[in-house]
């Protein structure tokens, strides 16, 4: 299967919304997402367009999807903090990274490469706007996940939390040169 990665386009509100749906009725949904399809599917058309809007352009967010023969079978979006800032968990930011979160794939289509590709492209996004590192946040128990992230170049950082949907691990990639240079 050939299929490729890139960044949402402002005008693809309505399958970024149909995305996200599919995403959070997931049978992993409930470890792996912070929202239920219920709160997701109340948001109105306005704030699928601004979402769209803000992960199309600009350097604080960016959304990637996989897509193949025309389908989206695949997203992770990035959400951006600058050296000097707070994160989510009120921890000083010392060094600009990007937080992975929102990443799913069509579960017909896991195993093929593409949560990697999703990240390479993730990576070199961060790259080119300065960061040090993806991090993001993963269900201790959803060892599927885990495992994907592992291969993907991520780590465990040693950092733990507790969610809304129970204890999380932080895991992080190093941006590297390789994702520099393709930047």
């Amino acid at each position: 299967m050939t299929f490729a990665v890139r960044r949402v386009r402002a005008n693809e509100w309505e399958r970024v919304r149909d995305l996200r749906l599919d995403a959070v009725r997931d049978p992993a949904a409930a470890i792996a997402f912070l929202h239920s399809f219920e709160e997701e599917s109340a948001h109105d058309d306005e704030f699928w367009q601004q979402r769209a809007t803000g992960a199309a352009s600009g350097d604080a967010v960016s959304q990637f999807i996989a897509e193949a023969d025309g389908e989206w079978i695949g997203t992770l979006s990035v959400l951006r903090h600058l050296a000097g800032s707070i994160d989510h968990h009120g921890r000083p930011v010392t060094s600009a990274r990007g937080d992975v979160v929102g990443v799913f794939i069509r579960p017909e289509h896991r195993g093929r490469g593409i949560i990697e590709t999703l990240f390479d492209a993730a990576a070199q996004w961060a790259a080119s706007m300065g960061d040090a590192e993806l991090t993001l946040e993963v269900h201790a128990d959803n060892a599927r996940a885990q495992a994907a992230y592992r291969r993907s170049g991520f780590s465990d950082t040693g950092a733990r939390f507790i969610a809304s949907i129970g204890p999380e691990i932080e895991m992080a990639r190093p941006i590297t040169d390789g994702d520099r240079v393709q930047a």
